[in-house]
């Protein structure tokens, strides 16, 4: 399988990826020094599988109505119940994908998975701790021992744009898609994250859960004589069996919680990959410049100090959601996937985790993004993730630092801080 099987919509568009600035001028951005996207080794998830299999260390096994599918989550350690299902024509198989035949995701906290109803391959990406998303196929052949094929900068076209960060990435799109799928433009187009108005949501999406008074775009087709999308007929749905078959499915869930932490992981990620990005790149020109001038070579000039500063501070807010949409109604999922998601997390010794579920009038209990014990969060260079740990220990020690975000109570900085402090070795070490 040609990795250019993946040109135009690559995996994690996961709703629609038209990019808005040009391939080319992204592809430039990235290729070269320091960031070599394209030539970099990578240790992401996806690549350790792909050379396990390559060595004859792991199988995965086949099966007539999932392919790959079921074996390979299996050997990545992502949850069905993590299954989220979308209808608009929004990726590289696009013409498999309708209202009747919609596209199931897939993911856990490093890695995501595309299944399409007789598609010709899995669509997989995964987070690397230096280069951020990486895209890959998987070709649904019995025929051919499995390999996953690595994209060397195709995906770009849709996967880094303003959408993503301005770095290779993920999002999630919301769009006004008719029966057949096809987004309907003119309407209006949302890249959705943790601050996305829940009324923005999710078109183009099956949604299974509650959510009381508030409505989204889920679970409707958009009728353009109408001009309209009905979110009342959208709401509350715990159920898909009147609207589309899930039997070819691995669950008959697209769980409402997983969008949720869906939404907030992807832009998470970007965040992270952005100041990964910038820090490498503002040292790289300092370190030119240093050769100029003769200036010591560990020398950061003060646009350089001021880039990473900056890089630091997007981090932190999404970090601590400080933008983040409050919930006015209780929101509930349908496949397990919450309970599952929270077994998952490191706690402190008073049982408290940052994977822990409020649902109520936030996401998460204790608000700071569980993304802080990744490899993405640890790969940043020191540079930026000391600034990040030491921005953080000061807003939530409270003052002036803690103004930025008022909606952490004195309640979340105590919590936040004392779960940090045990669970986060570099965080306790830092004065």
């Amino acid at each position: 399988m040609s990795p250019t099987y993946c040109l135009t919509y690559c995996m994690t568009t996961l709703a629609l990826a038209f990019a808005s600035s040009p391939c080319t001028a992204q592809r430039d951005g990235f290729s070269g020094p320091p960031i070599n996207y394209e030539t970099a080794p990578v240790d992401d998830p996806v690549a350790r599988l792909a050379r396990r299999l390559e060595a004859g260390e792991v199988e995965l096994a086949f099966d007539e109505e999932h392919g790959y599918l079921k074996s390979l989550l299996g050997a990545l350690d992502v949850p069905e119940s993590s299954q989220t299902l979308v209808f608009s024509k929004t990726s590289m198989q696009r013409s498999r994908i309708s209202s009747r035949t919609p596209r199931a995701l897939y993911f856990n906290d490093d890695v995501y998975v595309g299944f399409c109803q007789g598609g010709g391959v899995l669509e997989l990406a995964a987070t690397d701790a230096e280069q951020g998303a990486q895209f890959y196929t998987l070709e649904q052949s019995k025929e051919e021992p499995p390999r996953l094929i690595r994209d060397r900068g195709n995906c770009l076209t849709c996967h880094a744009s303003t959408r993503t960060q301005d770095v290779p990435g993920y999002l999630v799109r919301s769009v006004f898609a008719q029966a057949s799928g096809q987004p309907e433009f003119g309407s209006g187009t949302f890249t959705t994250d943790h601050a996305s108005p829940f009324e923005e949501r999710w078109g183009g999406w099956y949604v299974t859960g509650t959510h009381g008074a508030m409505r989204h775009m889920g679970n409707a087709v958009y009728h353009r004589r109408k001009g309209d999308l009905d979110r009342e007929a959208g709401a509350n749905v715990t159920s898909l069996e009147t609207r589309v078959s899930t039997e070819p499915y691995l669950t008959e869930h697209s769980d409402l919680v997983a969008l949720m932490v869906l939404e907030h992981q992807t832009q998470m990620h970007n965040a992270l990959a952005w100041a990964n990005y910038e820090t490498r790149r503002a040292i790289h020109q300092s370190q030119v410049m240093n050769e100029a001038l003769d200036r010591p070579a560990d020398y950061l000039s003060p646009t350089s100090t001021r880039r990473i500063d900056a890089a630091a501070d997007r981090v932190l807010e999404y970090l601590l959601f400080r933008d983040e949409f409050p919930l006015t109604s209780p929101v509930a999922g349908t496949s397990g996937f919450a309970e599952e998601f929270a077994a998952r997390g490191v706690r402190d010794a008073a049982g408290r985790s940052l994977r822990d579920f409020d649902l109520q009038t936030r996401l998460f209990r204790h608000p700071c993004s569980y993304l802080i014990y990744s490899k993405a969060f640890d790969g940043l260079p020191d540079e930026v993730r000391r600034r990040v740990l030491m921005k953080l220990k000061a807003i939530l020690r409270g003052g002036t630092a803690a103004e930025e975000y008022p909606r952490l109570t004195p309640a979340d900085r105590r919590a936040l801080r004392e779960i940090l402090t045990e669970t986060k070795p570099e965080f306790a070490a830092l004065e």
